[in-house]
């Protein structure tokens, strides 16, 4: 299919999967605070936003985002407020719990698991910089005289996506896990708020990113 270096790509995209971001942090918000089922669609939810940006970049949609400043710009704004809503919405919720709460009780409240599905599309598929990654770590796998250039790409971007899933939902069990024992439950608050105020630092970070 016009692909080289697979098992690079494969062993990259790994590495860079593992990379804690906003979707990870997402993802293990929801785990901590919701429980596993509620970290795994978040995770589900973060691969379908993967894959809008791969569909996006593979017919010509990202590399319009980038060439048109305004464009680049308003989907840079949209993300970060997103985040920083998503931030300060965590960190809200958890100064609603009393200490006596976090100490006394392990047990998980109910989501809405459609919402936390959104959740996780929109925190990827609103961040401009996937798509900035996406169009210049794939193309570097793709042969020049590819029989089809965009069958090539989806196929990485497939592979890579499948990887990073199977991570996440990884990541959703392990953290689901966590959530359930004592010793968390008196860490709890601090580690919401850490990672509520990860997602603002993420959100302003990316206000004041470069489209390069």
């Amino acid at each position: 299919m016009g692909i080289h270096d697979f098992w690079l790509f494969l062993l990259a995209g790994a590495l860079l999967n593992i990379t804690p971001g906003p979707d990870m942090a997402l993802i293990i918000a929801r785990s901590t605070r919701d429980g596993t089922r509620a970290g795994i669609v978040a995770a589900l939810g973060v691969g379908v936003g993967t894959f809008i940006h791969i569909a996006g970049a593979a017919i010509g949609l990202s590399a319009l985002i980038l060439a048109s400043a305004l464009a680049f710009a308003v989907i840079k704004w949209i993300g970060a407020l997103y985040l920083i809503y998503l931030g300060f919405e965590i960190i809200w919720r958890s100064a609603l719990k009393t200490s006596e709460e976090m100490k006394s009780s392990v047990s998980l409240p109910s989501a809405d698991l459609l919402h936390v599905f959104l959740q996780g599309v929109l925190t990827n598929a609103l961040n401009p910089k996937v798509a900035v990654f996406f169009l210049a770590f794939l193309p570097q796998f793709v042969d020049g005289d590819a029989p089809s250039k965009t069958a090539a790409f989806i196929m990485l971007g497939l592979f890579f996506d499948t990887v990073g899933t199977a991570w996440n939902i990884a990541v959703a069990w392990f953290a689901g896990r966590l959530a359930t024992s004592s010793a968390y439950a008196r860490l709890k608050v601090w580690i919401e708020r850490a990672v509520g105020a990860l997602f603002v630092g993420v959100g302003i970070k990316l206000v004041l990113s470069e489209r390069t």
